[in-house]
């Protein structure tokens, strides 16, 4: 029962033990098992996530978003400022963390003004506008923040690489907006309250943006990922303890395992030359099309082992974020609040798939025509 609860609580980690085990058969564990493991990667993962929950639970986000659509007068209004809020809030918060914070809000205003027959078309786009947005920066997602420290690349070619993706996302969501109506919005809320008050929430919020800064030096390369961990762990034991139960720990095994899954396909001769083969000159599609079914955290970790072009699988494994509800896995948080509320699964599968399929083609016919020129 136990095994069939964790299956189906978070499936990609079961996936991802199971793919390691089995290789274990074909390559028996020895020393050479530890190199596997890009531990800066999880270092630097496990601080971001630490820093980001803490700021998530002192609801800074939260309060942003109240001030926002206090100015909010229509439904246009209302979806332009939460598209934005997400897309631009992915890039620091992660993908995940926005939807998070974001979806249940705008579910609950859209709920009092009397706007439910909005919630799909609006909790669709606030999806794809994190998902859009967060590829723009390497702490923006787990895949971006792997692909930025494993192949050491240099800022302006990650910039350069998917700022026009980002950029022609950004476009269409506006002029998606448009078509959400301009019904008024009522947009009174009740008040966010914080989780902590006075002197200790302004002593956290400082911490957190001091440590958001310092994990920031360690992803460009300029500190070394170690010190921000041990200045971290103390400072969450002494002041904010809960947050490290909250941290995503299921996220760091899973990307063990699937250090441990590429490394023993890279010592199975046969196995590592037919994947280079495949996916060397073919990052994108092959990117897309892996993250349909294993999801694009997955699919960057799988797919890194067997090229060297990591502009290319940048693009592919971002660009996979959208088409089916699994392709990102920060999809399924908006997936599950909706269910909450009794909203038809079948006519919000259908309505979010022909969403990130136009999206989806109108980048490839982008990387198409950049390919070109």
């Amino acid at each position: 029962m136990k095994i069939k609860s964790l299956l189906r609580q978070d499936p990609v980690l079961v996936i991802a033990l199971l793919l390691a085990v089995v290789s274990m058969f074909f390559v028996s564990p020895d020393t050479e098992y530890a190199a596997y493991i890009d531990y800066r990667t999880l270092c630097i993962l496990f601080c971001l996530m630490a820093v980001i929950e803490g700021i998530k639970q002192l609801g800074i986000f939260r309060r942003l978003a109240e001030l926002l659509l206090a100015h909010a007068k229509t439904m246009r209004d209302l979806s332009l400022y939460m598209c934005s809020l997400c897309f631009f809030s992915s890039m620091v918060i992660t993908n995940d963390v926005a939807l998070l914070t974001f979806v249940p809000f705008t579910i609950t205003t859209l709920q009092l003004s009397g706007n439910s027959r909005r919630l799909i078309p609006l909790i669709t786009m606030e999806t794809v506008a994190a998902n859009l947005g967060s590829m723009l920066t390497p702490i923006g997602n787990p895949q971006n923040l792997y692909l930025f420290s494993a192949f050491s690349m240099e800022p302006a070619v990650f910039f350069r690489s998917i700022f026009p993706y980002a950029a022609l996302s950004f476009l269409m969501i506006l002029l998606s907006v448009l078509f959400l109506g301009q019904e008024p919005a009522e947009t009174q809320t009740e008040p966010f309250k914080l989780s902590f008050t006075g002197k200790k929430a302004k002593m956290l919020c400082i911490s957190y943006i001091i440590f958001l800064l310092l994990s920031l030096l360690t992803v460009f390369r300029i500190l070394p990922c170690w010190i921000v961990l041990v200045l971290l762990i103390p400072f969450l034991l002494a002041a904010d303890r809960h947050i490290l139960r909250s941290i995503d720990y299921s996220l760091l095994f899973t990307f063990a395992f699937l250090f441990i899954f590429i490394g023993n396909l890279g010592r199975i001769p046969a196995v590592s030359s037919l994947l280079g083969q495949m996916v060397t000159g073919r990052e994108v599609p092959i990117g897309i099309l892996s993250s349909q079914f294993l999801s694009n955290v997955p699919a960057a970790i799988l797919l890194s082992g067997f090229t060297q072009n990591a502009p290319q699988l940048l693009i592919g494994v971002n660009l996979g974020g959208l088409g089916t509800l699994i392709a990102s896995m920060a999809s399924l948080i908006s997936f599950k609040f909706l269910m909450r509320q009794k909203v038809p699964a079948g006519k919000y599968l259908l309505f979010f798939t022909a969403v990130n399929l136009l999206f989806l083609i109108c980048n490839l016919l982008l990387w198409f025509l950049l390919c070109l020129f």
